[in-house]
């Protein structure tokens, strides 16, 4: 089939899903219990932990103090809903897409909302250009493109003197990345991503600006009861208490609670950061200089280092889509490495999940088997 050797070593985890993503290492069950099954989330243990899970999210994340934090239902996806649909409208909206989920946000925004709204959109690869957005508008972005592989470098293009709100969906960010909260008004994640936590469950953090938004101004729509943050004109606090809108799972909270402890243990954001970049290098470190592979990121500042994108470049590949995905099958059927195909509206390639929690020696593990494959799969054409 191919003279290309099989590598020796092999990944010991081959969990690269970019969503739930690889739990933390040396993870087992038993970690969990002290879970309080069968309790309600509203009895004090209850409450205990879901407080506790916003008090350590403040802490790892290093959150400013006046800044909101709330566990929402319905993921990410949620927790930008709810953001959108209790924000939007007091004023002039921009959107910007650079991949999918930030698709589907200007999506939601022009066709649900049915807001006026300027779009500015990039091709995979690409982010749009920050310096011509109008920040005195409201602005919704993302801030790595999960399933593009981009991200915005930092906050400069940002103004601190801003009129409008900016709603960052940081999900495949936040824990892997600096955030410049001072730049962001609302910033919402799930924790299945970098923290490998299990789905379900949103994160939304509020700034004072995005409160006194909600505090004065009413949506022209209808709101449903789990998008409502205010009443009688007045935040429910206990949202950012641990009092939250419907029912969590609290053995996915006791879960988040382990792999916070566990981001502490190591030194909090600053080794979490430090982890996805140097398995964001070792991907990038094995390509360079490679023909027939390539990093999707077009420029290297704006290259994510959580969802990691690449493609095949060699033309002598008939078909691209079947053939990446022909690789990433072969790369599973080894058990190297699961889940690792592009997303499914993304250009053909591979997605390597390079968040805190993958070890870099499985990143490193990994690659040659990319080349393998590739080579495998070239020869079976």
């Amino acid at each position: 089939m191919t003279d290309h050797p099989i590598p020796a070593a092999r990944p010991e985890n081959p969990r690269f899903s970019s969503g739930p993503c690889a739990k933390i290492p040396h993870y087992s069950l038993d970690m969990l219990s002290d879970a309080p099954l069968g309790r309600s989330h509203r009895a004090a243990v209850g409450k205990a932990k879901l407080a506790e899970a916003i008090d350590l999210t403040r802490e790892v994340l290093a959150v400013p103090a006046d800044y909101r934090i709330g566990i929402v239902p319905g993921s990410d996806t949620g927790a930008v809903e709810m953001a959108m649909w209790s924000l939007l409208g007091a004023r002039g909206v921009e959107m910007l897409a650079w991949e999918s989920f930030g698709e589907g946000w200007v999506t939601d925004a022009v066709k649900q909302l049915k807001l006026d709204a300027t779009v500015r959109k990039a091709d995979y690869g690409r982010i749009v250009d920050l310096t011509q957005v109008d920040f005195d508008k409201d602005v919704v972005f993302t801030w790595n493109g999960t399933t593009s592989g981009v991200r915005v470098p930092n906050g400069d293009a940002i103004p601190a003197d801003r009129a409008g709100l900016t709603i960052c969906d940081a999900t495949s960010a936040a824990f892997a990345m600096d955030l410049p909260w001072d730049k962001l008004d609302v910033v919402t994640f799930s924790w299945q991503k970098v923290l490998g936590g299990e789905g379900a469950h949103g994160v939304l953090i509020l700034s004072p600006r995005a409160v006194e938004r909600l505090e004065t101004y009413t949506p022209a729509w209808p709101l449903p009861k789990i998008f409502r943050m205010t009443k009688g004109g007045k935040l429910i606090e206990g949202i950012f208490k641990g009092e939250t809108i419907n029912t969590p799972s609290m053995l996915a909270v006791e879960d988040y609670l382990v792999a916070l402890k566990w981001a502490q243990s190591l030194g909090g954001l600053t080794a979490l950061i430090a982890r996805a970049d140097a398995n964001a290098a070792a991907v990038r470190d094995f390509i360079a200089g490679k023909d027939w592979i390539a990093d999707l990121a077009e420029d290297p500042a704006t290259a994510s280092t959580t969802s990691v994108c690449l493609k095949f470049t060699d033309p002598a590949i008939k078909d691209g889509a079947a053939f990446a995905k022909a690789v990433a099958k072969r790369l599973e059927k080894e058990g190297v490495a699961l889940d690792a195909g592009a997303y499914r509206d993304a250009p053909a390639g591979l997605r390597i999940w390079c968040g805190s929690t993958v070890e870099t020696a499985d990143v490193a593990a990994l690659m040659p088997w990319v080349e393998w494959a590739y080579r495998a799969e070239l020869a079976a054409q």
